[in-house]
């Protein structure tokens, strides 16, 4: 298992990464399919305006995110098709994550955060690479935010 700094991981990530060692591993794909239920539909704005969205390259799935900052809080955006589940489920952890953090502490949050989840046994190497590419890519997004 991989242990953090407690001070640098935002609650919302904190508890959910206790809610997945909780389980055996049978038990944290299962809650890793409930979140791929949660992810939160996108704004009609990026709805409408696919070209505003990113792709998420490290992710064998079509996925696809935007990171804005609203009056100095983070919202993270992304899209996953329904038939890919976990990568679904990875990015509806991130996306409720890191909702309404304001930059510095998304920017703090440990690049390993995916791996502290202890989902290499229930899923692939290829889909924890995925989501560690996603919250790296949200990471870049903010600092491209702050540097403009």
């Amino acid at each position: 298992m991989v242990v953090m700094d407690a001070t640098t991981l935002p609650a919302a990530l904190a508890e959910t990464r206790d809610d997945f060692l909780a389980l055996d591993v049978r038990d944290r794909l299962q809650l890793l399919l409930e979140f791929a239920n949660e992810l939160p539909d996108l704004p009609e704005r990026y709805a409408d305006h696919p070209e505003l969205l990113e792709r998420v390259v490290e992710c064998q799935s079509p996925v696809y995110m935007f990171v804005e900052v609203v009056d100095g809080l983070v919202h993270l955006h992304a899209t996953a098709p329904a038939e890919s589940p976990t990568t679904r489920g990875f990015a509806s952890i991130l996306a409720q994550g890191v909702e309404g953090l304001t930059v510095d502490e998304v920017l703090d949050i440990p690049d390993d955060y995916p791996q502290s989840l202890g989902l290499n046994e229930a899923v692939s190497p290829l889909r924890v690479r995925g989501m560690t590419g996603m919250l790296a890519r949200a990471k870049r997004q903010l600092r491209d935010h702050v540097a403009a």
